[in-house]
């Protein structure tokens, strides 16, 4: 039986590896599409796809680690993925060209992909299973924290240190993030007796976890509307201003919130925080619709925290719940591929609607995508949205 206790040293370490992960995408994201145009002459359409394809080499390092996870050591796998981050982080000094760039930035959401399903399976099997969903809204608050600090470090740093200054600061963080992983023990896994790796179609997903994953890729396309462009709808608005502090009330409010939301899905139910969620959501994105005021905008980032970012939380745990215990690698997978089809391609899909809707009526549509979520989970998983506290699939 496993121990109730959460913040074991393990615990830790892991949060803290897949924090310093995450602080790198964030640092670096921000720089990566004005390194392009400044450095090699690059086209905003080539510098957005700079930024981007790290995200689609992401997918595709969770589609590939997606089929050894579950029958491959956690520790090995997490060590490879970690080691070829550090070496594809060390890659952006020797770019010299708009192709190489993309070929390192491509290699280095590879490595993050592994990377990251490796931490964000080790921790499902650290957390207590009666504190399940509590234990992943504190874990996935380390993404939280390094999307609040990423962001504003690496456009500090861009204003005032070079950009091999920017390089070096990521490479000691990659190589901290090994450092920490290397100390990281962990437990044995249950096993089906004769499971070894095969590669096939049918192990790209797991089946299960399917339906209550596909709620993610909606809630993910709502979000991306508002990391894709809350700044040039800011402009529009002229609140540049209090718009740099958007991510911050986001960052606070889902910190505040995620213990709160997270015990709740342990005690009462998925459907008592799922479908709240929902409903924040779309009311924060209709108030980001409507507004003409800092005041607005930034009431508009606490709502999309307090929906978005516990939505999130909340169906990644749902997605390990619904399983075997021995197929919780693989449901990690499915979640984070389809989150990283949501925020990936949602940017590119959308912004074909901006020219003809404007960004009042995108955010209007994106708050009907976000009621539309509800129904969505009620038809994949909220029937049954209650779940007694026990063991994996058995809960569903």
């Amino acid at each position: 039986m496993l121990s109730a206790r959460l913040w074991t040293r393990d615990f830790l370490l892991v949060s803290g590896v897949n924090f310093l992960l995450t602080l790198v995408f964030y640092l670096l994201i921000v720089l990566a599409s004005g390194y392009a145009m400044r450095k090699y002459g690059a086209s905003p359409s080539e510098a957005g796809l700079v930024a981007g394809i790290f995200i689609v080499g992401a997918l595709a390092g969770r589609l590939v680690i997606g089929q050894l996870v579950d029958v491959v050591s956690l520790r090995k796998v997490l060590l490879a993925g970690m080691v070829m981050f550090v070496a594809t982080t060390g890659l952006y000094f020797l770019a010299d060209s708009v192709a190489i760039l993309l070929a390192v930035r491509f290699a280095h959401g590879v490595a993050l992909g592994i990377a990251n399903t490796a931490t964000g399976t080790i921790v499902a099997y650290i957390i207590p299973a009666e504190r399940r969903a509590e234990g992943i809204g504190y874990f996935s608050l380390s993404i939280v924290l390094a999307a609040a600090i990423g962001p504003f470090l690496g456009l500090w740093m861009v204003q005032r240190l070079g950009d091999d200054w920017i390089f070096s600061f990521a490479l000691a963080i990659a190589v901290a993030a090994l450092a920490a992983s290397i100390r990281l023990r962990p437990p044995k896994r249950p096993r089906q007796a004769g499971t070894r790796p095969r590669f096939s179609l049918g192990n790209l997903l797991e089946a299960r976890a399917v339906p209550v994953a596909s709620v993610i890729f909606f809630g993910g396309l709502c979000y991306a509307s508002v990391l894709a462009f809350i700044t040039p709808f800011a402009i529009e608005l002229d609140l540049v201003g209090p718009a740099s502090f958007f991510f911050l009330a986001y960052s606070i409010t889902v910190l505040c919130s995620r213990p709160v939301t997270g015990r709740l899905l342990d005690r009462k139910g998925a459907g008592l925080v799922v479908y709240p969620c929902c409903l924040v959501l779309a009311a924060g994105l209709a108030l980001l619709a409507s507004a003409q005021s800092g005041t607005v905008l930034l009431l508009a980032g606490v709502l999309i925290g307090l929906g978005y970012g516990n939505l999130q939380s909340a169906i990644q745990a749902l997605t390990i719940m619904v399983v075997e215990p021995h197929r919780m690698g693989l449901a990690t997978t499915t979640f984070f591929i389809f989150l990283d089809a949501g925020l990936g391609f949602g940017p590119y899909l959308l912004g074909l609607l901006v020219a003809p809707l404007g960004y009042r009526y995108l955010y209007g549509g994106m708050a009907v995508l976000a009621l539309l979520c509800m129904v969505v989970f009620h038809l994949t998983h909220g029937r049954r949205a209650r779940l007694p506290r026990g063991e994996g699939a058995d809960r569903a």
